[in-house]
């Protein structure tokens, strides 16, 4: 019987063992430069995350100086004649014979007088009209007369202090002079209303305004025969440029109020009076500390002073939706774009350099200049400063709020400086 491994008669192939094969030698990395070891890949991605990590930091960086740069533009960019963003847009639902009706809100309800501007209109609006149909979305107050274009639902609209545009002539009906000032950076077109006395009052808005706010009080100046002295200064339409192009908050603008104090001296003046709403109230305090001829500063009348810049800055930045981690960013980026010097916010509000008379107008719901700030320094200047307070009137619209009692306290005021 044949064996079962083989039916044909070959004869068997040996079996070879199965050897395995050792494993193949793992790679060493080759040395590093210098005759260092191996390359650590666990250190290369720490510093790769570390550097990622820098750069995320450096661009968190430079957007937060760009967003401080870009909120500082709020005060130091601020066009003549637009709103400041602590004025909140309101709409117009309607109109009817006297009366038209706006969008409820804190500023639809304020007392007093204004002006109601939009794009390419003007109209004023007096107090609100109680008796009036209102909605819970909506304020009527009295339509005293539209100066120009014409007004619908749905235009846009926003109150302002200034009930008069145009000039002292087309506006109020009074002989004046456009003159212009020579100053430090070039003429300074101004309107001269004459008087029969020889104190003048230099009239210097603020914030977001033009020389036209000044005609709010022009009239009242007017009849007790005080001349009128508006200024436009650098910045303003048809003033020379700044050369850097920025509102310096008064620090470098009262040198334009110098020159006019020079121009009415040199035309008869014998004192003046300095009236300065807002920044121009900064203006008018500083005038009367560094001017040559402050000799010739009979008084200073204050609506709204802005006695602190970085608090005005802040406020505005504040009302722009600037997050309040970036606040600090658009001060140091206005101070540094600017030149604005943080020893000048004590010097403004020092009540040790007050010369003269000083008649500060001024309320606590102002959003851009604190209230506090000249409470403070009439309160510890009381045998030169007299403080009128005013409720419910924001930032430079004191007058508006209540002319009457106004024009009261300024006679009261003026009088003796006459």
């Amino acid at each position: 019987m044949l064996s079962s491994t083989r039916r044909n008669g070959a004869q068997p192939r040996p079996t070879r063992p199965v050897v395995p094969h050792p494993p193949a030698p793992r790679r060493s990395s080759p040395p590093l430069a210098g005759g260092r070891g191996p390359a650590d890949t666990g250190a290369v991605r720490t510093v790769k995350a570390t550097v990622a990590g820098l750069g995320a930091v450096l661009a968190a960086g430079m957007a937060s100086v760009a967003a401080g740069r870009l909120a500082s533009d709020v005060a130091l960019k601020a066009p003549a004649g637009r709103p400041l963003p602590t004025e909140p847009r309101l709409t117009v639902h309607g109109t009817a014979a006297g009366q038209i009706t706006l969008t409820r809100d804190l500023a639809a309800l304020r007392p007093g007088t204004y002006g109601l501007a939009g794009d390419g209109t003007h109209a004023v609006v007096g107090p609100v009209l109680e008796a009036a149909q209102h909605t819970a979305d909506t304020v009527v107050r009295r339509l005293e007369r539209v100066t120009h274009g014409t007004f619908a639902p749905g235009d846009a609209v926003w109150l302002t202090p200034n009930l008069y545009v145009g000039n002292p002539g087309t506006a109020l009906g009074l002989d004046h002079a456009d003159v212009d000032v020579p100053g430090e950076l070039g003429a300074l077109p101004a309107w001269f209303v004459p008087g029969g006395r020889d104190t003048w009052v230099i009239a210097v808005h603020g914030l977001g305004a033009t020389r036209e706010h000044a005609m709010n009080v022009m009239g009242f100046l007017h009849g007790r025969r005080l001349p009128v002295l508006a200024l436009a200064y650098r910045g303003d339409l048809g003033a020379p440029r700044p050369p850097d192009g920025l509102n310096h908050l008064g620090e470098t603008e009262w040198r334009d109020v110098d020159a006019a104090i020079r121009h009415a001296v040199h035309h008869g003046a014998r004192r003046v009076v300095l009236f300065g709403w807002s920044t121009g109230a900064t203006m008018a305090l500083r005038a009367a500390e560094h001017s040559a001829v402050r000799d010739r500063i009979a008084g200073l009348v204050l609506d709204s002073p802005v006695l602190s810049w970085e608090a005005t800055l802040r406020a505005l930045a504040r009302a722009r939706h600037t997050p309040p981690p970036l606040l600090p960013l658009a001060v140091r980026a206005a101070q540094g774009r600017a030149g604005l010097r943080a020893d000048r916010v004590a010097e403004t509000a020092d009540p040790d350099r007050l010369r003269v008379p000083t008649l500060i107008i001024h309320g606590p719901d102002d959003r851009v200049a604190p209230w506090e700030s000249s409470r403070g320094l009439a309160r510890r200047r009381a045998d030169l400063v007299a403080l009128h307070t005013v409720a419910h009137a924001p930032h430079a619209a004191m007058w508006n709020a209540d002319p009457e009692e106004y024009e009261e306290r300024l006679r009261r005021f003026l009088t003796p400086l006459m």
